[in-house]
């Protein structure tokens, strides 16, 4: 029973989901700050609870879903999870996915209507991804990268709707976030190369070369790097962002040097430093 349990947290990635939800927190936060402090906090603190929570599910059954359609490639590249293990069988993994898109579906629905349009459409998405996007060269990547992204605007558009849209640093964080996790998606795809060619699969590196994606990988991730001054310099945050973001830049730049040469390392050390990142979001978006 035990074993069971621990493999549906795994099948969920509570780690992925939660920073996802952090993100969404942050986004609340920045648009609190923007309009109105803490009686706005006070005024929304259901929506933001419910945004916040939204995003978990949703993160944590899109984690499931994507386990369930790849299980057979997981047996190559990923042969410790859940699945391949037989911890979790193929049609658990769908049916606990499934609950939890339905729960975040229901309590999604006491939030603004643009905040429900996103939320439909990131549902959408993360279903589709992994049967329809996933072998699409460039726009898989791009797919998860605005998924990455759009939690942050969630949070937003919770609390005010369509009007949070409006603040610049939003914009900006959100265009961060896209840039660095597009990067980090591609430096994925080397790793998985192997397990994806089995199923015909027609990734970035698949479509045209290693060394080609890695080009584009690091242009996008120079230039979050390059963005990510920003929020300083317009005054939205202080001096902790910039010390905490300026050491994320460079675990990131690092990890993409890495890549050229060891792609699992690279990756690994991308995501190191982009939950740096998120960590310096929380903390500068509560200050």
């Amino acid at each position: 029973m035990i074993s069971v349990i621990r493999g549906y947290l795994r099948l969920s990635r509570p780690l992925n989901a939660f920073a996802a939800g952090l993100l969404t927190f942050v986004g609340t936060l920045i648009t609190i700050n923007f309009y109105g402090g803490f009686n706005l906090f006070y005024s929304s603190l259901i929506l933001i609870v419910v945004s916040i929570l939204a995003t978990i599910l949703a993160t944590a059954a899109g984690n499931s879903i994507n386990d369930y359609f790849d299980s057979d490639i997981d047996r190559i590249n990923s042969p410790t999870r859940p699945i391949p293990l037989g911890v979790i069988s193929k049609n658990s993994a769908l049916k606990f996915s499934i609950l939890l898109f339905l729960i975040a579906i229901l309590i999604c629905l006491i939030l603004p209507p643009f905040a429900i349009f996103i939320a439909i459409l990131n549902f959408v998405l993360l279903i589709l991804y992994t049967p329809l996007f996933k072998g699409m060269p460039f726009v898989g990547n791009f797919v998860v990268s605005y998924l990455g992204g759009s939690t942050i605007l969630f949070g937003s558009v919770s609390v005010v709707g369509f009007e949070a849209l409006q603040n610049q640093t939003l914009l900006v964080l959100f265009s961060l976030i896209v840039l660095s996790t597009f990067s980090r998606e591609i430096i994925k795809d080397i790793e998985d190369m192997e397990g994806d060619r089995t199923k015909t699969l027609k990734t970035l590196p698949l479509a045209i070369g290693t060394t080609p994606s890695l080009i584009i990988s690091a242009i996008s991730l120079l230039i979050a790097i390059l963005i990510s001054p920003l929020p300083f310099l317009n005054g939205a945050f202080g001096l902790f962002y910039l010390f905490a973001i300026t050491i994320a830049d460079f675990l990131m730049g690092f990890a993409l040097f890495l890549s050229f040469t060891n792609p699992s390392k690279g990756q690994l050390y991308l995501k190191y430093g982009m939950f740096l990142a998120t960590f310096s979001l929380v903390i500068s978006g509560v200050l």
